[in-house]
Parts: C-alpha cells; structure tokens; sequence
C-alpha cells in the first residue's frame, strides 16, 4: 500500500471502531481530575480515553503486585540475600532462540540524542546529527499535568511533520529537516503514578498513560511513513514486568488489528536486578523487543539502593565509578553477549557533558567524551548516547569507524569466546576515594537538581554536564549509604547526619554565591534543602527521591 492508502485504511478502522469506544467511554470509571490544559481536547479524544480505560481495567491492578514483588525481594537482600542468575529459567537462558526481528529504520542506532518533551528541544534533537532520539516522559522530565499533555501534543505534531517554535526572548524560528532521526518514546517507570488521571478512583500507572496516548495518536501516521510505534521501557527489575509490558503490547495490537510484533521496544538495564535477567526479559518480549540499553547511571544508583545494607559493597565518590571499573565492565560486556545471540542490538550509555564555549576546555570534553566511546565501541555496543547535539559528531565519528562502511551495527561481534560472568564479578565494588570535595560536589549538585524538579524542569545543565534524575539518586544515596556504614572520608572525617547537615548549610551558601542572590531567593532552594535532608537522613532508603518530589510540583 502506498503512504495515502494506509493512512486511509487507518481512518476507516477507526472509524468503524468508534461507536464501540464512545459506548466505552460513556461507560468508562477512567477520570481525568487534572487542570485544564491548552490543547488536551485533542488528546483527549473519545478513542483515546477509550484505549487508557481499557488498559487501566485490564493491567493497572497488576503493576501493585509487580511492585510488592520488588519489595520482597529487596527484603531478602537486605537480610543477607545477594542477586544471582535464577534457576528456575536456566533453560531460557541455554535455549536457542532469537527476538522476532528487527525494523529498517532501528537496525542503525549508532548515535542516538535523548531529552525532554519541550518543543524545541524535540525539534533540535530530530535535526541532529543522530539517528534516534529519544522523547523522554522520564528521568529528564518533572512530570508536571502541563509539561506531561504539552509533550504528548509536541510529539503528536513531529510525527506529522508540521511541529514549529519560536523562541519568545529572540524571535528566532526552529523547524524540522526533511529527513529527522527516528522518534522513540520513553515512558515512566512502573513506580510512577499519573495522580491526574483515576480509574475507580485510583491513579493509574504514568506509564500506561504515556504508552497509551504516544501509541493511539501517532501509530498510523508512524506506519505510514515506514516507521512505528517505539518506546523505550525503563526501570524494569525483572522479567515478569517484561512479561506485563508484552501482555500491553499485545492487546493494543489485537484491539488495532496489528500484526503481532508491531510496537517495538528498547528495554534500559538500569537497574541491579535486571543485569541477572537479560536472556529473561528479551524472551518475554520476543515478539516487540528490539534491544536493551545500559542506562549507566541509575544502575549505579541501583547497585548502591540495592546493596544497601552491605557493608562490603559501599561505592567511593561517582567521579570514580567509571565504565573502565570491574562490576560497570562485567555489566556492559555481559549485556552485549546476551543481546546479540539473540539477535538484538546492544546500546550503550550517556555521554551528559555539554561543549563548553571555551576551547581549550572543550577540548578536554572531547577527549572524555571520545575515551567513553572508544570503550563502547571496543567493546561492540551498537551504539550510544548523548545529552546535547554538539557531541553527536565526536559519536557518529567513533562509531563510524569501528561499525564500518557499509554496516550498521556490530551484531557480528558475540563475545563468545569471553570467560564466563559470575554474579561475584556484577556485584565487586570499585576502589576509589570518598573525599570532602566529592561528598560537597554530591550536595550542590542534588539540591540544584531537586529545586530545579520541583520547578517542572527534569533536564538541568549543572557544572558541565546535563543532569537528570539518575545522578542526583547517585549523589544522595552515595552520602545515605556512607552514613548508614559509618564511613570516613579520606581526610578522616566520620561521614554523619551532622557532617551533613553542616556542609550541607555551607554549600547552599555556595550555591547562591554562584548563580546569584535573586535567582536563589526567587527559587525553591530551601524546599529543595529540606526534601534533600529528609531522603539523605531517613533511617530507611527512600527508592526514589522523585515520588517525594511529585507531591511537590505545582500542577
């Protein structure tokens, strides 16, 4: 069929579907309790409010049990327990088997850009030297009820082609190139609620909602034009959350009369507990997946949640725990292993600096930024990350290379004749410093970080790199986990409650010193301060400072 032919066959079916999703939503306990939001009335459309209800009925209840299991779990490893490969799916992991199947427009993944859900920032991302990028409802987005319908709005207009933006304090007009990069949505993570959106007076699963409205308005457009319906999945612990995500996939594509395998999927390994289900996670979503991914820095914020009450496995300052180190390395080769005897692309992690004006120190940038993905490419990831268009060159030109021409990824490269991976080499510590410089640098960059969230801003430009949610969880736990052990930084000082507190006063200080009195005293800093001292002092780990930070935001 030509473009115009399916986007009619689309019309058509939707068409005959419609009397069938008004009765359902007339009848629906689905309840948008959110502001109104300019522009919602065209994503909240009869059809789509249909699909989220029917969702909801059928796989909200499910995510609890999901999460309880997490809990338990996590029990068991606070009471002496370590992670391990499960027995009870050894053969899945000795099986031959492969994923379905790969589509053109992802076989090459060689340089991908990821970001928030703003206007620009999507336009900027698609016109860059990329091939993917990736529309984040995650880690660099506050999930505030504007900036979540906003950024459903803008993909909807990219995906057809008419998105626009004009920069009100310049004038300055942003299009899009004829030929963008591929558009991949990434949703929240199961622990995240939509607290606007209640079915039988719940709220309902943010990722559900994200999937649901990206998947309904843009599916037959993306169709039409050769593409489809991709998402990237976050934050998965273990293979029966994978299974839940296949069992979604698979009844959008019976309820549109989808082939099977349609949507797509990248999984992100980010978290300690799913490294150990890899082969798992990827047979159950066969069918979808296309990929997994090595989401670095919230697995080092995993590694330190998930071990936290071993003593023995206390990580040193972040600027230490490099990709180079025994228990990161292990990760990424293993991951790299288990994707391509399945037939499955293997992606490599972030590159968060920005170019600096100067440059001389842009240089020392580069280099960094090349050093990262040398390793990626040396060790036959099919591709990487980065924050900002300004390093997609340096990427492209080192994944060029070690791709070749005429290729577009590394499948050939198995590493079969590595030496096994033991759960003992995923769970060695790196040796490193815990320094003052180190412990004061985590506090001015998670309070910065915390106060620009709870503003609705998730992707926050601080001493050099893009932060997101991940490095702040590092940078908190880091300090939670050297109190909780009793540990000494190398000056000698006992990292305390006290010890915190203080350089914590200290640092705020520091803080408006650099970016100035008004824009301290006109911002939530102290707000920041206290939900930062709350989490980093709690006698019990708090998973994720974003569920505290969610009851702050505005709207």
């Amino acid at each position: 069929m030509t473009a115009e032919q399916l986007v009619a066959k689309y019309t058509r079916d939707e068409t005959k579907a419609c009397s069938q999703q008004q009765a359902e939503a007339d009848s629906s306990p689905l309840a948008i309790i959110g502001a109104d939001v300019q522009g919602q009335d065209e994503i909240f459309t009869t059809g789509a409010l249909a699909l989220l209800s029917a969702l909801s009925e059928h796989f909200a209840g499910e995510v609890g049990e999901l999460l309880a299991r997490r809990t338990q779990k996590q029990a068991r490893i606070d009471k002496g327990d370590l992670p391990d490969f499960l027995p009870e799916t050894r053969a899945i992991r000795d099986g031959q088997w492969s994923i379905r199947g790969i589509p053109a427009d992802l076989t090459d993944r060689r340089v991908e850009i990821t970001g928030p859900v703003d206007r620009k920032m999507i336009i900027n991302a698609l016109n860059a030297n990329v091939k993917v990028f990736m529309a984040d409802f995650e880690d660099s987005l506050a999930p505030s009820w504007q900036k979540v319908i906003e950024g459903q709005i803008n993909l909807r207009d990219a995906v057809r082609g008419d998105i626009s933006f004009t920069a009100p304090e310049t004038g300055k007009k942003y299009s899009l190139n004829p030929d963008p990069a591929v558009l991949i949505c990434r949703v929240r993570g199961l622990h995240l609620k939509e607290k606007h959106v209640e079915f039988k007076g719940t709220a309902i699963p943010g990722g559900l909602f994200d999937f649901a409205m990206y998947f309904y308005h843009n599916y037959h457009q993306l169709l039409a034009k050769g593409s489809g319906p991709y998402f990237y999945l976050p934050k998965l612990e273990s293979h029966l959350e994978a299974r839940w995500w296949a069992k979604v996939f698979a009844f959008v594509e019976d309820r549109f009369c989808l082939k099977p395998g349609t949507i797509k999927c990248t999984c992100l390994i980010e978290t300690l507990p799913a490294v150990f289900e890899m082969d798992e996670i990827l047979y159950e979503l066969r069918s979808n997946i296309v990929a997994l991914n090595c989401g670095r820095w919230d697995y080092i914020f995993s590694y330190i949640k998930t071990l936290k009450n071993h003593p023995d496995k206390v990580l040193p300052d972040r600027q230490a725990v490099t990709m180079d180190t025994k228990f990161l390395s292990a990760y990424s080769r293993l991951l790299i292993k288990t994707c391509h005897k399945r037939g499955a692309l293997a992606m490599g992690g972030m590159a968060a600096f920005i170019p600096a004006k100067d440059e001389a120190t842009n240089e020392l940038v580069l280099q960094k930024v090349r050093g990262d993905k040398e390793l990626e490419a040396r060790n036959g990831h099919d591709g990487t990350w980065v924050a900002h268009p300004g390093l997609a060159d340096t990427a492209m030109e080192i994944f060029n290379r070690y791709i070749g021409q005429g290729e577009t990824n590394q499948l050939h490269i198995t590493r079969d004749v590595d030496a096994p991976i033991f759960a003992s080499e995923l769970l060695s510590p790196c040796d490193g410093e815990r320094t003052e410089t180190g412990m004061r640098l985590n506090i001015r960059i998670a309070v910065q970080y915390i106060e620009a969230w709870i503003q609705g801003n998730g992707c926050v430009p601080i001493y050099g790199l893009m932060e997101d949610a991940a490095t702040a969880e590092i940078s908190r736990t880091s300090i939670w986990q050297w109190i909780k052990h009793g540990k000494s930084l190398s000056n000698g000082k006992l990292v305390t409650k006290e010890l915190f507190n203080s350089m914590l006063k200290e640092e705020l200080v520091t803080v408006k010193q650099e970016l100035g009195t008004e824009r301290f005293n006109n911002g939530k800093f102290v707000k920041a301060a206290e939900l930062f001292t709350s989490i980093t002092t709690a006698d019990e780990l708090v998973d994720f400072l974003t569920l505290p930070g969610y009851e702050l935001l505005t709207a």
